[in-house]
């Protein structure tokens, strides 16, 4: 049995008492779910907006006869999964068709009320009390899974169309990143090569050293430059995936030993997961940097003392690559605009490393997750394990 339903059972106090009355109340009630049904749907087709999303008789019929059966089964138990389970479709339901919850609560009333009707015309008053009072526990236990999985699917598509408006974006800054890119990349090759020119000559000829100090100055200057280039057209152009089976325990470790000379630098420390061999289909050179971005930026977020965890967590469907660490967190401020193009915290950053993260994960067709707080932050790197 669900956690959530036994925790929901225990608050409202529903106990063995309140399932022996109900189950008591079952052939009572039963003779008469028709017409509570059909109340219930003379309800429904007095309000315009609910009326709108069935289609037909013929799918009023069938949501007739659900009704009825959600009535008994509701009456008669068990609250099990099986229970859980189909009380949860029906706020999945709510939003898929794109009914507000505000009716989950009109239209239970409805059930409430006749309920309550029938059992004080049919049994004495003490009776009545406490069949209305575990009638009222199972009615409210229905209405919290309901409306708890109706939050959990809105919450979902609010994440989904967040994504999608994000993915927009990148897109624009892709086209425009890339159209720049390549502006600048020829002229700026096209420096570094009489650069390379005019410094052999300096050379051959026997000048000066200081003639050659603004002529390298001018080379380093350009190779950061050729760096950033490089940085936009990666983000702009993300290249088509070119997956193939390969360990992904391997590539974690790879990253591991590559960085963890950088950590050390920093008085940090970085620790790898144990993990066993885990094949999936992946393009493992985009997912290499993936994985590079996030733990450079883990070890550049701690301070000296500090820890970052680089783990890998299989599981049937996919693989979670996590990086955590126990920095001072992300500001509340700047955390939606993590993924965004050209915006960094870093003095000389060009913005684009979690964009590009983001791209090649989505590539991937994959998720990213951020937890962060005062005690650290953490990325898991959600990735199927087959395409």
């Amino acid at each position: 049995m669900s956690n959530s339903l036994d925790d929901l059972l225990r608050y409202v106090g529903f106990d063995e008492s309140d399932r022996a009355r109900l189950r008591a109340l079952h052939p009572v009630l039963a003779p008469h779910f028709p017409e509570i049904a059909a109340r219930f749907y003379e309800a429904v087709w007095a309000n315009p907006p609910v009326a709108a999303v069935i289609s037909g008789p013929e799918q009023a019929e069938r949501l007739r006869i659900t009704l009825i059966d959600w009535m008994s089964t509701g009456l008669l138990g068990p609250y099990d999964e099986r229970f859980y389970d189909r009380r949860s479709r029906i706020g999945r339901r709510h939003v898929a068709i794109g009914l507000a919850h505000n009716y989950m609560f009109t239209a239970m009333n409805v059930v409430r009320t006749a309920y309550l009707d029938r059992i004080a015309l049919l049994y004495p008053p003490g009776e009545a009390l406490a069949l209305i009072r575990s009638v009222g526990k199972l009615l409210d236990i229905e209405l919290a899974i309901m409306v708890r999985h109706y939050q959990l699917d809105s919450e979902e598509r609010l994440v989904a169309r967040e994504r999608h408006i994000l993915a927009d974006r990148l897109a624009a800054m892709q086209t425009m990143s890339a159209g720049l890119a390549h502006e600048v990349r020829n002229p700026l090759n096209a420096a570094q090569l009489q650069l390379e020119l005019l410094e052999r000559r300096l050379r051959r000829d026997g000048h000066d050293a200081r003639f050659l100090e603004p002529t390298e100055l001018a080379q380093k200057e350009i190779e950061r430059l050729t760096a950033l280039l490089n940085d936009f057209l990666t983000f702009a152009r993300p290249p088509e995936l070119h997956a193939q089976t390969h360990d992904v325990a391997a590539l974690v470790r790879q990253v591991a030993d590559l960085e963890r000379i950088a950590a050390e630098r920093r008085g940090a420390q970085l620790d790898l997961a144990e993990a066993a061999p885990l094949t999936a289909e992946i393009d493992a050179s985009k997912l290499h940097q993936v994985v590079l971005n996030l733990v450079r930026n883990a070890i550049e977020a701690v301070s000296a003392g500090g820890c970052v965890t680089l783990s890998l967590l299989p599981a049937e469907a996919r693989f979670v690559i996590r990086v955590e660490d126990d920095g001072p967190g992300i500001p509340e401020s700047i955390r939606p605009r993590i993924y965004e193009p050209f915006f960094s915290t870093k003095e000389g950053g060009t913005g684009l490393g979690m964009s590009i993260v983001h791209s090649l994960v989505a590539l991937h067709g994959g998720a990213i997750e951020l937890e962060t707080g005062p005690n650290g932050t953490r990325f898991d790197v959600a990735i199927p394990r087959r395409r």
